[in-house]
């Protein structure tokens, strides 16, 4: 066995995730594939196009043999903190031989060499008088690494997909994980554009590009395998939800919530006062220190009230959201410190941390739920059965 990771979002599973799938395995070697999966919320702010379930589904349809969830409070964070929250489960298998992800660059070495510049541009004094200036944090870390370093190293950062590599190898160095990184370069169509049309050739677009075509009714079926997309979700159905919720936060608590930086609580609390649309909430708290992914996920994490204090810790268990017989074979290999099960229900009583966070889970799942074409009842995350496939 040669078991590979992979750390993914999956929304939706199109061929380029397969492509990635396949060339793990045909230039790595891996026999079994591990897929760490955001569950209903995703790292740019928003809620997922279908329900994990289904995505799940999808991916053990598609080559991989494992599908575990990555718990909201980690799914809806920084680039870093998805990352540490996404190493730590696979870590925590102790059997995974190989971490693999898809990068613009293709190149290890060159993330590797990018990974130190960012951690030594992090400690330096230029960074934080580049944050003190009001930059992003993006920026900040973009134009104090340019002062130390060749411009190719920034170049190698400003890629959206390597950038998530570099986070994953620091996260991987910073538990010391004995996980060996791997890189395979991305085919055509870039994470988040929206411009691909020169890849409809290849039968490869970006998640955004397929999701946006799912939303509007254009063809989409010839860019991903089968799928079901008979109840899809949009963040706009919880609009007046979001909009309510927030208006009921008091001024100092904003700042307690996740993702909510530097001012933007007082930002938040002026504009959700004004704003009669979730689009207009953005644009009012927008300003050249946030990004747009940032805004949005400190107003979702504000609505399900996910506190600033919950990414500090590892995850409490792993959660089995799918797996066919390989999966299987993985599970019985691994030797891990904290609780792996299909049932939330058996982890929430495994430890005190487990309760509060599976208890966040549950309500944000029933909050998800709202936000679908047709809404489903609430504790869905307690009576699901797991996907298992017998392949």
């Amino acid at each position: 066995m040669k078991i590979a990771g992979i750390i993914s979002e999956y929304n939706p599973f199109h061929n380029g995730h397969k492509y990635h799938i396949e060339k793990t395995k045909s230039d790595f070697g891996a026999t079994h594939i591990v897929a760490v999966m955001s569950g209903n919320y995703t790292q740019r702010g928003d809620v997922a196009i279908t329900e994990k379930y289904k995505r799940a589904k999808t991916a053990l349809e598609n080559g991989v043999d494992l599908v575990v969830e990555l718990p909201v409070q980690y799914s809806l964070a920084s680039a870093e903190i998805f990352a540490k929250g996404a190493i730590n489960i696979l870590d925590n298998f102790n059997c995974i031989d190989i971490l693999s992800f898809g990068s613009e660059c293709g190149d290890i070495d060159l993330l590797k060499e990018t990974a130190g510049a960012v951690e030594y541009a992090l400690q330096s004094d230029e960074f934080h008088y580049e944050i003190r200036q009001g930059k992003s944090f993006p920026r900040a870390l973009s134009d104090s690494i340019r002062l130390f370093y060749h411009d190719i190293i920034v170049d190698t950062l400003n890629s959206p997909n390597n950038t998530l590599a570099i986070e994953y190898i620091k996260a991987l160095d910073d538990v010391g994980s004995q996980i060996k990184p791997v890189t395979i370069k991305r085919f055509h169509a870039n994470h988040d554009e929206m411009k691909a049309e020169k890849d409809k050739d290849t039968g490869i677009l970006s998640a955004s590009q397929i999701r946006k075509m799912v939303i509007t009714g254009e063809e989409f079926e010839s860019f991903l395998p089968k799928s079901d997309f008979s109840n899809i979700a949009d963040i706009k159905k919880l609009e007046i939800a979001v909009l309510s919720k927030l208006r009921t936060i008091d001024k100092k608590s904003f700042s307690k919530y996740a993702n909510v930086i530097g001012g933007m609580s007082d930002k938040l609390y002026k504009s959700v006062r004004i704003a009669s649309s979730i689009n207009e909430l953005y644009a009012l708290v927008k300003s050249k220190r946030y990004t747009m992914a940032s805004i949005r996920r400190a107003v979702l994490s504000c609505f399900l009230e996910i506190k600033a204090d919950m990414i500090n810790f590892p995850p409490a268990y792993i959660h089995i959201l799918g797996m066919n017989s390989k999966g299987r074979e993985i599970l019985s290999k691994a030797n891990s410190s904290i609780p792996i099960n299909t049932s939330l229900k058996m982890l929430s009583i495994s430890s005190r941390q487990a309760i509060h966070e599976s208890r966040l889970a549950e309500k944000c799942t029933d909050l998800y739920s709202l936000s679908m074409q047709k809404p489903m009842p609430c504790g869905s995350d307690f009576t699901q059965k797991p996907i298992l496939i017998n392949k």
